[in-house]
């Protein structure tokens, strides 16, 4: 048992460092993982001895005890990548999960919001609260970026390039892109700052932007809470998640027009990252296309930057560190780190 420990240690490595996943995403598919290892030792085997005809009767009992097929398909997408995982590193000579195959599921539509509801749910937030403005900001910043809620408690003041326009999001995998924020967004924010700055900052979460009444980042499921609460209260009947006002973020968009493959790489999905138009799409354009589209931005085209110019900017001046007192100030040099390449009048995201 030692030595099977041992593969889930490596395989954990590996998904860290060579899968460069996130430390959620790794606890999901180890997650998975146990339900396979629990079937393995009840059938007194070992993860080398099991076959496919073993895999197909671990999936049999899947379904047995109720597991929805959307669910099935991830446990064995997590188990494809394990064995794949021990083929590459010679502990099998074949992988007995080749020709295993996933349960056919459905197109789940997601929920969407309307504006008028969006708007509706950012009212009944009570900014006299100590916790109120943050949380308009948090929910504005959410819906005007289309951000993953992990994106979102993670997000650093040093992200924020309040003059040009943009925040710099870390996504999955670490990989780093630059996604437009509303001028709305960037107000909600500001507001935001001052009551930011009476927080006791605990060390280590000095430059997180959104900060617990003890000092440190917002939990996940502290996000799923607030935007839970302030539905209710709006009178809303819908199962509302922080990924609904990231749905309804592209739904917005695409029916106002924006290019799709512009709102894919807002946000950051992996297929377009690796596909060669992605590395050729003008963040000019990306901009252009959401302050078009998005019900959140004033269309004002000519105010807008050269991005050129921004990028530029943003690659000559020295990188911008966090003060070491828990106080930001708005006039504080706003030129972070440079994650952007300048190439032939195309911009991506560095990772």
């Amino acid at each position: 048992m030692h030595r099977e420990n041992d593969k889930i240690e490596r395989y954990k490595t590996y998904l860290r460092l060579e899968k460069a996943l996130s430390a959620n995403s790794i606890d999901a598919y180890l997650t998975d993982l146990d339900k396979l290892t629990n079937f393995v030792e009840s059938e007194g085997k070992k993860y080398a001895d099991v076959t496919y005809d073993d895999l197909q009767q671990f999936v049999a009992r899947l379904h047995d005890i109720g597991i929805h097929p959307r669910s099935q398909a991830r446990i064995i997408s997590g188990i494809k990548s394990f064995y794949r995982f021990l083929f590459l590193d010679d502990y099998i000579t074949t992988d007995p999960t080749e020709l295993l195959e996933s349960p056919k599921i459905g197109l789940k539509l997601p929920e969407v919001l309307t504006v008028n509801e969006i708007n509706s749910i950012l009212d009944t937030i009570d900014l006299t609260l100590p916790e109120g403005q943050r949380n308009r900001a948090m929910l504005e910043v959410l819906y005007s970026c289309g951000l993953r809620v992990s994106e979102l408690v993670s997000l650093r003041f040093t992200d924020v390039y309040f003059d040009e326009g943009f925040i710099k999001v870390e996504g999955k995998g670490s990989k780093q892109r630059l996604v437009p924020i509303s001028e709305t967004a960037i107000k909600e924010i500001k507001n935001y700052l001052y009551d930011r700055n009476h927080v006791a900052v605990k060390k280590g979460f000095e430059d997180i932007l959104f900060l617990s009444r003890r000092g440190t980042a917002l939990s996940r499921i502290m996000v799923f809470h607030i935007i839970k609460q302030q539905t209710e209260m709006a009178g809303f009947k819908k199962n509302v998640s922080p990924h609904t006002f990231r749905h309804s973020f592209a739904t917005h968009l695409l029916e106002g027009g924006a290019n799709l493959l512009a709102i894919q790489e807002m946000l950051g999905h992996e297929k377009i990252t690796t596909t060669e138009i992605y590395t050729h799409i003008d963040r000019q354009f990306l901009r252009k296309e959401i302050l078009e589209h998005h019900p959140r931005t004033k269309a004002f085209l000519t105010t807008i930057c050269s991005l050129t110019a921004v990028t530029k900017g943003l690659l000559s001046n020295a990188p911008r560190t966090p003060s070491k007192s828990s106080c930001f100030s708005l006039s504080e040099p706003s030129t972070p780190k440079p994650i952007i390449e300048v190439k032939e009048n195309s911009l991506r995201a560095s990772s």
